[in-house]
């Protein structure tokens, strides 16, 4: 079986699929069976709690195969994106100058993520990162302050090291709910289920590739072009399954991984809205709230992914070129 069929096979689903419960995304990976990762490739779905089917309803069980492609399901929790603010695990919070790739940065109106890595644009260098860490989920004005490090972890007007340069807008999939639709979802969520009813949101085709924003430093000499523990990028790699892979964040420091799962259609929480995001790169590499926008490279530091989001045992990320391209960027 082709990597081509199996992506055709995705996509004929997705809509199927999507509309079973507890279906937080689907993807392309290869087959585990027993534990073991075998070279099959297979459509991954990825479900917020796995469940034995007879605790199913019927229309809700992922089939076994679709039209002979057969499907793993893997259980990730909600995916959420990570700027909600977890206690780090290495010191990576303090004011750091020149600030390097991996440690803590925010809009002076957000909680703290984390710098991914110094780029060029139009000839100037400017610090990547995600959209809901420089652009306050595009509530942001071009010109606003990025701190580092990031509010959350003291950071104030005088900890300014850019602006805000430019940013890919997120389409969310609601609009903000507030306190009392947030209580009336929670409290009548349940009870809409039990009926094969509720609130399920399918992708559209307004769905977004990148949560990704720019800032352009006050100074040359406040920004470091360097990644603590990982170094200097030299480019940037396509993702494959398999792929070894690490990165660098404000929260949990240098973690490293696998790519787990390809061309993945998610649906990730930014508080009390959604977004739906498609051709994402899924991994097993450990990250938490606050490592939002660090950058995921392979061994020999080639760029492969925009860390943005995560569940309790995956991480999310953007394709880098898929970034590069939507900003006008160059690395290395």
């Amino acid at each position: 079986m082709s990597w081509g069929e199996v992506r055709a096979a995705r996509a004929a689903h997705e809509a199927s699929l999507f509309r079973r419960a507890n279906v937080v995304g689907i993807g392309v990976a290869h087959k585990v069976i027993a534990g073991e990762e075998t070279d099959e490739p297979c459509v991954v779905v990825f479900v917020e709690r796995k469940r034995p089917e007879d605790e199913l309803r019927r229309r809700d069980i992922v089939p076994k195969a679709l039209k002979g492609i057969r499907t793993d399901v893997v259980e990730t929790g909600r995916f959420a994106a990570r700027e909600l603010v977890d206690p780090p695990t290495v010191d990576r919070t303090e004011r750091i100058r020149p600030a390097p790739g991996g440690v803590s940065i925010a809009h002076e109106r957000v909680t703290a993520g984390t710098l991914g890595v110094l780029a060029t644009r139009d000839g100037r260098a400017v610090i990547l990162s995600n959209n809901h860490v420089l652009a306050n989920e595009n509530n942001a004005l071009f010109g606003d302050p990025i701190l580092q490090p990031g509010p959350a972890d003291g950071g104030r007007a005088a900890d300014a090291i850019a602006h805000l340069d430019d940013f890919v807008p997120i389409a969310f999939s609601e609009r903000a709910l507030g306190p009392l639709g947030r209580f009336l979802e929670r409290l009548l969520g349940p009870l809409l289920s039990l009926f094969g009813l509720g609130l399920k949101r399918l992708p559209t085709d307004g769905a977004n590739i990148v949560d990704a924003a720019v800032g352009l430093p006050i100074t040359e000499d406040v920004v470091a072009p360097d990644i603590l523990e990982i170094g200097r990028v030299i480019g940037s790699a396509n993702a494959e399954v398999g792929m070894r892979v690490r990165k660098s964040g404000r929260t949990t420091g240098l973690t490293r991984g696998r790519i787990t799962a390809l061309d993945a259609v998610v649906e990730v929480d930014y508080g009390a809205r959604t977004a739906v995001f498609r051709q994402q790169i899924v991994s097993d590499v450990l990250s938490r709230g606050g490592d939002s926008g660090s950058l995921v490279v392979t061994d020999d530091n080639r760029a492969v992914g925009l860390l943005f989001a995560g569940g309790a045992t995956t991480t999310l990320m953007n394709p880098i070129r898929d970034v590069l391209r939507a900003l006008r960027l160059t690395l290395g």
